[in-house]
């Protein structure tokens, strides 16, 4: 499925629910999969009153949407499909109410269907560490959302902490405060060791220098108006994709609260992550399922 696929290209592909059963039984199973009940490969055939498939030899149910998004879900699979396909086309994400005009559902219904896409998003996009010998990834923190009344600066707002290999994919963490007990637990974990970093001039990121990781610390100092240090050092590219991050729940959803922000960033990380890639978002969504 390519970037430019249109609606009708979409609705000649999954015409209708038994069309994206079948998509989904073959994605996770295939149909030479092995019955886990007689171990007899292939012989698989579509039961008529229950979204499954049965074992020829002896009868035994795979059942294509357990342990999916799509579980227990009575909306219909063919809905579930579009609404992937409406998130690959929107820059900016897609809102509930817009999910719910274009699928014909309620709005609780859309809400949930637009959270468990993000979900996915995450599941697909997965958590492998960036930087290494040789790499320099950016770090930065931004306040999103929230208002505290009397608060001050970040006061009542929720933090995302972003990773990013220049040339390469970001990661996000939605974090507690700019502690360092809240920022090095997540950077260690995502950031492979003998990594050049460069951060802003946050106190937390001085531990970069004392945990045995082996990183090489660089830092501009963004209170004299310097973006870009003396030996190239630079957090221009995740402010970038900070920017890009706000844009969408600003200009799409709004606001959000910072329960569910991490989902938002996921969605966004996700997209970023296949920037040269465009024609990937829908097909990945649509291929990358757990295995029978």
């Amino acid at each position: 499925m390519g970037m430019k696929q249109t609606v009708r290209d979409f609705f000649k592909q999954f015409p209708n629910d038994d069309a994206c059963l079948a998509h989904l039984f073959e994605v996770r199973y295939g149909d030479a999969h092995t019955c886990p009940k007689c171990n007899k490969s292939g012989g698989w055939y579509r039961l008529s009153k229950v979204k499954a498939f049965s074992c020829q030899s002896c009868g035994h149910h795979i059942h294509p949407m357990a342990g999916t998004i799509y579980e227990g879900s009575t909306t219909p699979l063919q809905l579930w499909f579009f609404a992937m396909f409406l998130f690959t086309k929107s820059r900016n994400g897609v809102s509930g109410k817009e999910l719910q005009r274009q699928l014909g559902v309620t709005y609780k219904t859309a809400w949930r269907i637009g959270h468990k896409i993000r979900e996915h998003m995450a599941n697909v996009d997965g958590d492998t560490p960036i930087g290494g010998e040789g790499k320099t990834v950016q770090i930065d923190e931004t306040f999103i959302g929230g208002y505290r009344r009397g608060g001050q600066g970040g006061v009542g707002k929720a933090i995302v902490l972003a990773m990013l290999e220049n040339d390469g994919d970001v990661v996000t963490e939605v974090i507690e405060n700019r502690g360092t007990m809240a920022i090095m637990p997540h950077i260690m974990e995502h950031v492979l060791p003998n990594t050049e970093i460069h951060t802003d001039e946050l106190a937390a990121y001085k531990a970069l220098k004392r945990v045995d990781m082996n990183y090489t610390h660089k830092s501009v100092d963004h209170s004299a108006k310097q973006y870009v240090g003396w030996d190239r050092q630079t957090t221009n590219t995740a402010e970038g994709f900070f920017m890009h991050l706000k844009r969408t729940i600003k200009g799409t959803h709004i606001w959000v609260s910072a329960k569910h922000l991490h989902r938002y960033a996921s969605e966004v990380e996700f997209m970023y992550n296949r920037r040269d890639h465009p024609e990937s978002h829908l097909t990945d969504l649509l291929y990358c399922f757990p295995k029978g």
